[in-house]
């Protein structure tokens, strides 16, 4: 039987108390492995280089770099770590801005340990991960009806893409060919002028059109 691979994670935040608390909690987990702290963004990055985690779980409010900040610096020197931020903040500015910067998740700081490691193991396979209080807090304030001018394949489409699926995901999932979800990618990038991925994730967020964000289940990544 083989051993689930550990998941390595870096964590930055300049509290040292959350530091030890979060380290001490996920190492009760086997399949994660703490390989790092910081209590700064940019001394985070320097051990990031050393360490190659596959997760940085990172702090919003940081003195000298903020969180924010960091995460294209984190993307551009190593673009296999996904970026979770981790905040007390559940402002819609806050999340969009994290999301624009390239931040793969983004998690409130009062959420149980089975949600931040929730949050890990999804955006360690390549999704994202928006915790249930994040949604909440958008679904507060979502936009006016008909300022979202989409037909429902096209919602079913984007809350896939918000889910970190790839075209033969979404294909598996609907029911359809690997180029047809491609061409409803580029379509929905075409009727809302966007250019990135990162772009439709954060429209689906700022029109709350996505029924649930968090906990998405993977589909298999096989084949």
């Amino acid at each position: 039987m083989n051993e689930r691979a550990k998941i390595r994670v870096l964590l930055v935040d300049n509290h040292p108390l959350v530091l030890d608390g979060l380290k001490a909690v996920l190492e009760t987990f086997d399949h994660i492995e703490v390989a790092g702290t910081a209590g700064l963004a940019q001394t985070g990055l320097d051990i990031a280089r050393q360490i190659q985690p596959q997760v940085v779980l990172m702090d919003i409010n940081m003195p000298k770099l903020s969180g924010i900040d960091a995460i294209e610096l984190f993307r551009n020197e190593l673009p296999q770590a996904r970026v979770v931020m981790l905040s007390m903040h559940d402002s819609r500015e806050y999340i969009s801005s994290s999301v624009m910067h390239g931040a793969a998740g983004y998690v409130l700081k009062d959420v149980s340990t089975d949600e931040i490691v929730a949050a890990i193991e999804t955006v360690a396979a390549g999704g994202t991960y928006f915790s249930s209080g994040v949604f909440d807090a958008l679904m507060g304030e979502r936009a006016e009806e008909g300022s979202a001018p989409l037909t429902p394949r096209e919602r079913d489409i984007l809350g896939l893409i918000v889910a970190g699926r790839s075209n033969r995901e979404i294909a598996e999932a609907l029911g359809i060919t690997s180029a047809t979800a491609e061409t409803h990618r580029k379509n929905l990038k075409k009727k809302l002028g966007i250019a990135t991925t990162a772009g439709l994730i954060r429209y689906a967020l700022d029109h709350g059109i996505v029924s649930k964000i968090s906990g998405n289940p993977r589909l298999p990544t096989s084949g």
